[in-house]
Parts: structure tokens; C-alpha cells; sequence
């Protein structure tokens, strides 16, 4: 079906017709589905019931555009029962090509939303010299994607973080936060009447920077926080690059290793009871 090319969503038109693209397209489409199924992105009511709609985030980043068109086209094959609307939240960032998104989106048939909200200002303001902005930068972000998915009466805030974006923020909770946490791919917003979702939770970065670059989406960098250097993030990325390289694979198995904790062989009792442990009870098998 994925390789029928006469019958796609205008966001493949024009996709190379190589064996390599074609592989590259059915895994990021078979990720996507397995993610959206594993972590009950569409909950067994709602395949009966009313039609969901998804606010799906655009940032002119490589992953956002390929959220943007494998979402379309599950959509489009009929394996995605939910509308979809497209959002770009401009940020009043200097230089900041305003027209490119909604060109993009009304060539691709896409139903979208574009909203201007002026938080490079507080942003810069607000944060000491020499601090990153990204903490503030998402925090005022997330809360107008909220308000914008409420008006638009969407059940979902759709996010483009893949595997190496949850990789990285284990490792910076684990390494700076001294905690054992990472981005879900699903969750509820504090207010309770949000869910947020990760579809790409399973794919790698490489592989969204692979389909961008051989779709040709335009590009959008991000000029605030991307130039800053010295960033955790970045340092974290860094050490993920040299496992990888030395030991090919590593990634992949601490991804898995996130899906396959055990509670009873960590420390934490608020997740597994140490002290009602007795003897005569069966424990799990030691590694």
C-alpha cells in the first residue's frame, strides 16, 4: 500500500523513488504506528466514538515535519481515525521567515493554525546573561499550544520529540536532575484535560534528518536557544555520538532498557514495597 505512488497525501509528492527512501519511509511509518498503538494514542472508545482532533506542532524543525507528514499520511491511508490540524506558534523571534510555514501548509493541503505570540521578548528579558533560555522559552510555549488546542477543541497537544530527544533527557535527569525520569510519549497535561503525545517516540533523530533533507521541507533553525553553546543537552548528545560510535547499537539498547525497568532491583520504595518484603515470597531473578 505505502509504495502505491499514485495515491498519496500532497506532503510525499515528489519523494525519491529509491529503495533506500522507500525503506527509510515504511520504518518511520511503521515506528509511528507502533508507538501510537503500544502507548494507546487512539484509546478503544474513541475508534467508535466521536472523531478526535489532534493539535499537531509545527516548528519548521526536520522531526516536526516529519510528525506533520507521517501523521498525514496514516491519515491518509486510513489508519489514523482523528483530524488533524497543523500549528505553528511564531515566537516573535528576530529574522524569524514568518511566511515559509503557511506557504508550505496551504501548498500542502494542510488545515493549520498559525499564532503569533511575542515570548522572545519575555524570554530574553527575563533570563539572567549568560543562562539558556530553554526552560522559560518551552514553558511559555506549552502554555499557549494549550490554550490554542482548547479554542480549537482538540483532545491532544502532538509533539515531534523522537527517541534521541528521550534518550537525552534520561540522561540529563539521571546526570543533573538525580532522578530516573525521561518524556513520556503520552501524558495529561496538570489541568487533566490534555493528553500529550510523542508519536515519534520510537524513531530515530537520524532518520527524520535523513526524510527531511530527502523531502526537501524548508528548514526552519532555531535561532534562540540552538546558538547558545554549551547547552546540557548538547554535551549529553555528544557523549551518545561516541558510544554510538564506539559500540553501534547503544542507543537502541538504552532506549529498550526505559520500557524494561524493574522496580525491585532499584532503590526506591515508593515503587516497590522493601519493607513489607518477607521471606517465603517468590522474588524476581537476580541478574
Amino acid at each position: 500500500m505505502l509504495d502505491d505512488n499514485t495515491d498519496i497525501h500532497p506532503l510525499f509528492n515528489g519523494a525519491p523513488s529509491t529503495t533506500e527512501f522507500k525503506k527509510l519511509r515504511k520504518r518511520i511509518v511503521r515506528l509511528t504506528r507502533e508507538a501510537i498503538d503500544q502507548y494507546g494514542m487512539i484509546a478503544a472508545d474513541q475508534r467508535d466514538g466521536p472523531r478526535p482532533k489532534w493539535l499537531v506542532c509545527l516548528s519548521g524543525g526536520k522531526d516536526s515535519y516529519t510528525l506533520l507528514a507521517v501523521l498525514h499520511e496514516l491519515q491518509w491511508r486510513g489508519l489514523l481515525p482523528v483530524d488533524l490540524l497543523a500549528c505553528n506558534l511564531d515566537q516573535g523571534q528576530p529574522g524569524f521567515p514568518a511566511t515559509v510555514l503557511p506557504k508550505f501548509l496551504e501548498e500542502m493541503q494542510v488545515p493549520h493554525r498559525i499564532e503569533y505570540q511575542d515570548t522572545y521578548s519575555i524570554v530574553v528579558d527575563k533570563v539572567p546573561a549568560g543562562r539558556t533560555y530553554c526552560a522559560l522559552c518551552s514553558r511559555l510555549r506549552r502554555g499557549n499550544l494549550y490554550r490554542i488546542a482548547r479554542e480549537e477543541g482538540c483532545s491532544a497537544v502532538v509533539l515531534g520529540h523522537h527517541r534521541d530527544d528521550i534518550l537525552e533527557t534520561f540522561m540529563m535527569n539521571l546526570f543533573h536532575g538525580s532522578r530516573l525520569a525521561t518524556m513520556p510519549p503520552k501524558l495529561v497535561n496538570e489541568e487533566g484535560d490534555l493528553f500529550v503525545f510523542r508519536p515519534l517516540a520510537h524513531v530515530a533523530e537520524a532518520d527524520c534528518e535523513a526524510f527531511a533533507k530527502a523531502m526537501n521541507y524548508p528548514i526552519i533553525p532555531c535561532d534562540l536557544c540552538g546558538s547558545q553553546d554549551g547547552l546540557q543537552r548538547q554535551q549529553v548528545k555528544q557523549m551518545l555520538d561516541t558510544w554510538e560510535k564506539n559500540h553501534p547499537g547503544r542507543r537502541q539498547k538504552i532506549f529498550k532498557a526505559l520500557s524494561n525497568s524493574r522496580p525491585s532491583h532499584l532503590l526506591d520504595p515508593n515503587l516497590f514495597d522493601f519493607v513489607g518484603l518477607s521471606l517465603g515470597h517468590k522474588s524476581e531473578t537476580a541478574d
